[in-house]
C-alpha cells in the first residue's frame, strides 16, 4: 500500500458490488479500495462452514474482478482479530485523507469502523443496494402508531411503479395469497427442476480448504458446496429460476417435502444480500415473465412482495431501532437453546430434515425457518438472542440487517407485535398439513400428551396456558385462548407437565 491516498475505499463482504456508492468518484491515481477477511466475522458467532465458505469465496473474486480492472486494491486474507483493528492498520500504512464506506449491513460493524476511522473523516454513504433509503422509510414511519408492512409495500408499488396498470395494482389486487400456499398432497412434488449451482473453482477450492482447516469445529460442511459466487454466476441463478421454477413458486411457496431442500423456491438472497444482484433487476425480471405470459400474476406478486416489500420493509425496521432492537425479549424466553439445533439430532422428523439441510447447505425456506424450527423455538421458550444468534450462524444469505427482524419480530415476536402483527403459533397439525413429515413419526399431531404426543402440539398448549392473559384479548390471537376453556385443569396440569419434560429432553 502506498505511503498516502485520497480515498481509501473499504469493501465489506456484503458490498460485492462495482456500483456501489462507495466508488463514486474512484481515481485509480489517487484512491485505494481496501477488503479484508477478518476472523471475528466468522466467530463473533458460530458461523457455519457453508455461511464461511460464501462469504470469502465472493469476496475473493471480487478482488478479483477488481485487479483485472486495474484498480489499486489492498486485500487481507484471513488474519486474526476483527475489521476495526485492521481498518486501524490500513490507515496507519496509507494515510488516507478520507475513508469511505458504502453503509454496513450490521450495526456492530458500523460502531466498529466509525470508532477505528479515529481522526481521519468518514463518510458512510447511502447503500443504493436498495430501493427505499434508511431516511425514506423513517419518512413513512414518523407519526403512524402501527407499522404494517402491507402498507409499505402498496407505496412501493406505486413509487416504483412495479406490477400497476396506471393508478390500481395489476389484477385489480394487492395481493394474492389466497391464489398461494398449497400443499404437495400424499403424492409429494413429483419432478421439480433443479435449482442452478456452480461447480467450485479453484479459488472457491481453496477458500474451502482453509474453512476446513481452520473453521474445522464449526458446524456444518463445505461440501457440496455450489452457491454463485460471482455476478455472472448470479445473474445466471435469476435466470434459471424465472425460467424454470417462478410460475409454480406461489402456488408452492409454502408447502415442505422430507428430503427436499430446494422446491421452487428462488435460492437468490445470498447474492443479493452479498450485492451481486440488485432487487430492482430482479423484480423487473420477475414483472417481465407476468407480462410475456411466461409466470402467472399470482406466482409474480407473491414472489415481488417478498423482496420489494418484505425486504425493504425489515430493512427499514432494523435501522430504525438498533440498538436497542436486538436486546428485545416481549414473552420473557429465557431457555437455552437446544442442542439439537446445532446437530440435526432429533426424533422429530420435521425438525431433523430442516436443520439437517440446512447443516448441509447453509439453506432452509422461509416456511422452514418460520413453522419449523422457529415455530419450536418460540413455543419452547429459547432465549431470542441465541435464535438471533443461530439464524445469522448458519444461513448463506444471514446478515444482520434482514436476519435479526425477521428472527427477533416475525418468528419470535421478541419485540411485541412491532414487526408482525401477531405470534406465528401452531400445533403440529399446520406441518402434518403443508409436509410429509409426520408420516411414519414417532409423534403424533393431534395428541397433546403422553408419549406420542407431538412435541409442537404439546408446546402449543403451553404457550398459550403461559400467556394466556396477554393475548386473551389479542384481535387475532384472542379465538386461539379461548379455545384453552375446554380444557379441564387436570389435561392442563399433564400439559405443563409434558412440555417440561421436552424441554429436559424426557420424550418418552
Amino acid at each position: 500500500m502506498s505511503a498516502s491516498c485520497r480515498h481509501l475505499v473499504v469493501v465489506l463482504g456484503d458490498q460485492l458490488d462495482r456500483d456501489a456508492s462507495a466508488f463514486d468518484g474512484f481515481d485509480p491515481a489517487q484512491d485505494r479500495v481496501w477488503m479484508c477477511e477478518a476472523s471475528d466475522e466468522s466467530t463473533h458467532v458460530w458461523s457455519s462452514q457453508q455461511r464461511i465458505v460464501q462469504f470469502l469465496a465472493a469476496m475473493r473474486h471480487f478482488a478479483q474482478a477488481l485487479q483485472a480492472e486495474g484498480l489499486p486494491l489492498h486485500y487481507d486474507t484471513l488474519r486474526e482479530g476483527g475489521l476495526g483493528d485492521a481498518l486501524r492498520e490500513a490507515i496507519a500504512q496509507c494515510r488516507p485523507a478520507r475513508v469511505r464506506l458504502t453503509q454496513p449491513g450490521d450495526w456492530r460493524v458500523l460502531q466498529s469502523l466509525s470508532e477505528a476511522a479515529g481522526n481521519t473523516p468518514l463518510d458512510v454513504l447511502e447503500d443504493r443496494h436498495f430501493l427505499c433509503s434508511t431516511a425514506r422509510f423513517a419518512r413513512h414511519a414518523r407519526g403512524r402508531r402501527q407499522l404494517r408492512m402491507e402498507y409499505f409495500y402498496r407505496e412501493m408499488r406505486r413509487e416504483h411503479g412495479v406490477l400497476m396498470e396506471g393508478d390500481q395494482p395489476a389484477g385489480g389486487e394487492w395481493n394474492f395469497d389466497a391464489d398461494n400456499r398449497e400443499a404437495f398432497g400424499p403424492n409429494g412434488p413429483g419432478f421439480v427442476p433443479p435449482p442452478t449451482r456452480f461447480e467450485p473453482d479453484g479459488l472457491t477450492q481453496q477458500v474451502m480448504d482453509l474453512v476446513r482447516t481452520r473453521f474445522a469445529d464449526h458446524p456444518g460442511q463445505t461440501a457440496p458446496f455450489g452457491w454463485p459466487v460471482t455476478r455472472a454466476q448470479a445473474l445466471q441463478a435469476l435466470q434459471g429460476f424465472i425460467d424454470e421454477r417462478l410460475p409454480n413458486f406461489g402456488h408452492w411457496q409454502d408447502a415442505m417435502w422430507t428430503g427436499e431442500p430446494w422446491l421452487y423456491h428462488a435460492h437468490l438472497a445470498a447474492a443479493m444480500n452479498l450485492k451481486l444482484l440488485h432487487p430492482r433487476e430482479v423484480i423487473a425480471a420477475a414483472e417481465a415473465a407476468w407480462r410475456e405470459g411466461r409466470a402467472p400474476l399470482p406466482a409474480v406478486e407473491g414472489f415481488i412482495r417478498q423482496i420489494l416489500g418484505w425486504r425493504e420493509y425489515v430493512r427499514g425496521i432494523y435501522w430504525l431501532q438498533m440498538p436497542d432492537y436486538a436486546e428485545q425479549n416481549a414473552l420473557d424466553a429465557r431457555h437455552d437453546l437446544p442442542a439439537c439445533y446445532w446437530t440435526g439430532h432429533t426424533p422429530m422428523r420435521c425438525m431433523a430434515d430442516a436443520i439437517g439441510q440446512t447443516l448441509q447447505h447453509g439453506y432452509a425456506h422461509h416456511i422452514q425457518r418460520l413453522m419449523v424450527t422457529g415455530l419450536f423455538a418460540l413455543l419452547y421458550g429459547v432465549e431470542p438472542r441465541q435464535v438471533h444468534g443461530w439464524y445469522l450462524s448458519v444461513y448463506v444469505d444471514a446478515v444482520e440487517w434482514v436476519e435479526l427482524p425477521n428472527t427477533l419480530g416475525m418468528s419470535q415476536y421478541a419485540d411485541g407485535g412491532l414487526l408482525a402483527s401477531k405470534p406465528y403459533i401452531a400445533t403440529g397439525r399446520y406441518i402434518e398439513r403443508m409436509s410429509d413429515h409426520c408420516r411414519g413419526c414417532r409423534f403424533d399431531p393431534g395428541q397433546r400428551t403422553g408419549e406420542r404426543a407431538c412435541p409442537f402440539t404439546t408446546l402449543y398448549w403451553d404457550f398459550l396456558i403461559r400467556h394466556e392473559a396477554r393475548f386473551a384479548k389479542h384481535p387475532r390471537l384472542a379465538l386461539q385462548v379461548k379455545n384453552l376453556a375446554r380444557i379441564e385443569p387436570a389435561e392442563r396440569s399433564a400439559i405443563v407437565a409434558r412440555a417440561n419434560e421436552v424441554r429436559t429432553g424426557q420424550l418418552g
